[in-house]
């Protein structure tokens, strides 16, 4: 099976191709962010009550991934791909007909749990590349991922602002649906590597989580950056709205100028290749720190709208680019740990990710109400500074390898 995948996907569209699947699925969960304020004024509710909202699709999200991602090591794999793309599809079309807020939230937990197919795709791409490859390729792919989250909000903005918000939903769920047949034609069957029930693979993750210190020590610094990355996000709109009274399409372009920084994952991956994974991170964290630092510091500038949307421009750039380089450092680090448990490696990984992303969001839409974009800087400085302390205390040393305790259980190189 596996020389059958390699014959079918080697080439130079191979890891384009599992960016684009990346980009489709997880597009999905990034609709509703740039829209908060305008699903508000449908609804009757105001920005606390539609962070509700953005907090679900995240925690539905960490949910599937910890439900759903574990299967790709145990389940044929372009049938499990289709059958969510189409679950998807469906879950989008039930937020473009809510009529009320907890009929939204409901959808949005619905959208978040099958767009955890995006973590089926992700790890394949090492299976397609030599070790020494490895960060190369995942930069590659995750490309697709972030060009993914950051262009869903341009295309919600601009969608919205001609056709209105729930149209956003009815095309996504098109776009969703039509892949569908893509995957079939694409791509062949792909049986698993283990023969183990789902109960063993889940039950597994707590094994593969107590005995990897590296896991647990990037899982948590992922979890920390992306809640960092979501107080941004999640807020964006409001604080465009309220000092410049400026609506989701400008939000939109915004998420256009940030898929700029996404060009940096090939790089990021090159340079975890050749520096080390460490390197890569702290990296990371430095550019992610100056990044919030801008733009609070932006925000207190006295100068023209002009000029403040372009210092805001360089934040948000340096903010995204920050992010990549953190996300292809912590996965090619648990990749490296063994090839037959990469879905179950990233199952944990992307699980406190989100779970990370979801609490930075509620905090961001609490700090926001009550103190405005000072608030939402200093929380997030505040997450940057624990991932700091933890990357400080962590694991610095080069990883070394023993055999993970689960069964059949295959090592790489950290």
């Amino acid at each position: 099976m596996e020389k059958k995948f390699n014959r079918a996907m080697e080439g130079r569209w191979a890891l384009p191709f599992l960016g684009v699947a990346c980009a489709v699925g997880v597009g999905s969960i990034y609709y509703n962010q740039p829209l908060l304020q305008v699903m508000g004024a449908t609804f009757g509710r105001d920005a606390r009550a539609m962070e509700f909202v953005a907090v679900a699709t995240q925690l539905g999200y960490a949910t599937g991934i910890l439900c759903f991602v574990p299967l790709g090591d145990v389940a044929e794999r372009r049938s499990l791909m289709m059958r969510m793309y189409a679950a998807v599809s469906v879950a989008l079309l039930l937020a473009a007909f809510a009529t009320g807020l907890i009929w939204m939230i409901v959808a949005s937990v619905l959208i978040g749990l099958m767009a955890s197919v995006t973590h089926i795709v992700v790890p394949m791409a090492p299976d397609l590349v030599s070790h020494e490859r490895r960060g190369k390729a995942i930069g590659t792919v995750m490309t697709g991922l972030l060009l993914g989250v950051l262009l869903a909000r341009t295309f919600a903005g601009w969608i919205e602002n001609l056709h209105g918000w729930r149209t956003v939903y009815v095309i996504a769920a098109a776009m969703n649906l039509a892949f569908v047949p893509i995957l079939f034609r694409a791509m062949p069957r792909m049986e698993p590597r283990e023969t183990l029930t789902y109960k063993q693979a889940m039950g597994s993750l707590w094994t593969l989580f107590r005995t990897e210190p590296l896991l647990r020590e990037a899982g948590i610094l992922g979890a920390l950056s992306f809640a960092c990355f979501s107080c941004f996000w999640t807020t964006i709109a409001y604080m465009l709205d309220g000092h410049y009274h400026m609506g989701p399409s400008v939000v939109g372009t915004f998420g256009l100028v940030g898929a700029a920084g996404a060009l940096v994952a090939p790089f990021a991956g090159w340079l975890a290749d050749k520096r080390g994974t460490r390197f890569v991170v702290t990296l990371a964290g430095a550019v992610l720190t100056f990044s919030f630092l801008w733009l609070w510091w932006a925000e207190q500038w006295n100068v023209s709208t002009a000029a403040h949307m372009t210092a805001m421009v360089f934040g948000v750039i340096i903010l995204d680019v920050g992010q990549q380089m953190m996300q292809v450092g912590n996965q090619t680090r648990i990749f490296g740990l063994g090839s037959q448990v990469r879905s179950r490696l990233n199952t944990i990984y992307m699980t406190m990710y989100f779970t990370g992303g979801a609490v930075g969001s509620a905090l961001a839409g609490f700090a926001w109400s009550r103190w405005g974009w000072d608030g939402v800087c200093i929380l997030a400085l505040c997450f940057i500074g624990l991932a700091g302390l933890r990357h400080l205390t962590g694991y610095s040393r080069t990883h070394v390898e023993t055999a993970l305790h689960v069964p059949n259980a295959e090592r790489g190189r950290a």
